[in-house]
């Protein structure tokens, strides 16, 4: 019998991918040269047939298709593979809870990002990217991708927990998220769960750093000892832990819906936001003319060295070209799947309930039909008037609908604050004979970039002015390469 639906209104292209593997499906393919695998996609149709493992899922190759789907939370429901794993690990949060529970879940976060807030936290996230930077010296190498691991982590536990939490478990808790996000992408492409119950030292390490992260939050949030005079904070656990002890039946949350939302904010709040920021350092080190407006730019909105204030964000344009075209370019979220709730027609065939359907940002972003001369790093083509018109569906990196990131406001303030302060004193250059690797696991970006850091300026002693501190401008020659990029392996898995 023809599984397509009678006079499709579109002449929609469908097919399915080659090199299917028995057993593993295309997820050797996937697992190999992830972004390349992803770039032949679209030769074979607007929506093509994969496996992933023995499972039979779809991906959605068209701007139009993905739109049609992020708009439709309720048939295309948050599932498939990558958040059944993702349930396992952080519970049923905001990011990861099914369409019937996400709105009350929204509407008990939404308060804590709003914009009036988020600015309000502008001088928060100044002063963690100067303590984030303050131990480097001229000449140094630093580890960029970690430093910037830190800063996000530090950002979002200020404003989960308040207080930042000591050094040595911030340490823990990023290596457990390392080791967590790289082992998410594997069990992603290859849902075969008998191959992850062979304890081989990948196995283990993925299950070590998810009960040792699952530890560090549940006591951050018990030492808040909740209902107990003192212990209440303006800080979004304090939201949390007042719905949970709320006289409001309806809306009252569980003790362990609190752990699955401090969870999903720590995981997205802080690998998402970390890569981002390498990404912007990396690319603008490899783009001398971007970087050298950058600098002009917050040389001038910055003139004291100080951090970003609130009332400076609006007039860092130019910065926020650069980040937007990171997001364009670098997609941290990459990849994401979801699953039908009921039989539904898309691109004209019909497709079953509980079908995985998935879509990828990087895929969209580097479209040439939307954004011309895809992989260069071009941050003027945001430009007003210049900008493309972008169709619905083409520039996602924080999703669409109802479903879209609660944390994008957050997450952009965030990242132009870091980006124009360390730019404002810092020029992060590459060391010789660096080569390039982008290795996508759960998300994409540098996983262990190292530059050398060159201050901008110099008092008096020589020495960088660390009142006002940090970095970033980034210089080489030599254009990027994305498309040859996706041919590394995915990292440690």
């Amino acid at each position: 019998m023809s599984r397509a639906a009678p006079e499709p209104k579109h002449a929609w292209r469908t097919g399915t991918a080659p090199g299917i593997f028995p057993l593993l499906g295309h997820g050797i393919a996937f697992y190999r040269k992830p972004l390349e695998f992803l770039n032949s996609l679209p030769a074979y149709g607007d929506l093509v047939e994969l496996r992933l493992g023995p499972r039979r899922a779809w991906m959605v190759c068209h701007p139009e298709l993905v739109h049609q789907v992020l708009m439709d939370a309720r048939t295309f429901d948050k599932g498939g593979p990558l958040y059944d794993r993702l349930r396992t690990l952080l519970g049923d949060g905001v990011g990861t809870c099914r369409h019937e529970a996400h709105r009350r879940q929204r509407r008990l976060l939404q308060p804590g990002f709003r914009k009036a807030r988020v600015a309000a936290q502008t001088e928060l996230m100044g002063e963690e990217v100067e303590s984030a930077c303050r131990e480097w010296r001229a000449g140094q190498e630093v580890d960029v991708s970690a430093t910037m691991l830190t800063l996000s982590a530090r950002v979002i536990g200020r404003a989960l927990f308040s207080d930042s939490l000591d050094a040595a478990t911030a340490a823990e808790m990023h290596r457990c998220l390392v080791a967590v996000v790289r082992g998410l992408f594997l069990r992603t492409v290859v849902p075969v769960d008998a191959l992850f119950r062979v304890p081989t030292p990948a196995n283990r390490r993925f299950r070590h750093a998810s009960i040792r992260l699952r530890a560090i939050v549940d006591a951050a949030i018990a030492e808040r000892r909740p209902g107990e005079p003192g212990t209440d904070r303006d800080d979004l656990l304090g939201v949390l832990l007042a719905a949970a002890r709320g006289n409001d039946a309806a809306e009252a949350i569980t003790e362990r819906e609190v752990r699955s939302q401090v969870f999903t904010l720590i995981f997205a709040g802080a690998e998402s936001t970390s890569l981002c920021l390498a990404s912007a350092f990396d690319l603008l080190a490899r783009h001398p003319e971007d970087e050298r407006r950058l600098h002009s730019e917050v040389d001038v909105v910055l003139a004291q060295g100080r951090p970003p204030g609130r009332d400076d964000l609006p007039r860092l344009v130019h910065t926020q070209r650069v980040l937007t075209e990171t997001l364009r370019h670098r997609p941290p979220g990459w990849l994401f799947t979801r699953v039908t709730t009921k039989e539904t027609v898309l691109a004209g065939y019909r497709i079953p309930q509980g079908t995985t359907v998935l879509y990828s940002p990087y895929l969209l972003h580097h479209d040439p039909a939307s954004f011309p001369d895809p992989d260069r790093f071009h941050p003027d083509r945001w430009l007003p008037g210049q900008a493309p018109a972008v169709p619905p569906g083409a520039m996602i990196p924080f999703a669409a609908g109802i479903r879209k990131c609660i944390g994008e406001t957050f997450a952009l303030a965030e990242a132009t604050v870091a980006i124009a302060f360390i730019a404002r004193h810092w020029r992060l250059r590459h060391p010789p004979g660096h080569v390039a690797r982008l290795r996508p696991a759960a998300s994409l970006g540098p996983r262990d970039l190292v530059m050398v850091c060159e201050p901008r300026s110099e008092s008096p002693s020589g020495t960088p002015p660390w009142g006002a501190l940090v970095s970033t401008a980034l210089t080489t020659t030599g254009s990027h390469e994305p498309r040859a990029a996706g041919g590394d392996h995915v990292h440690d898995a």
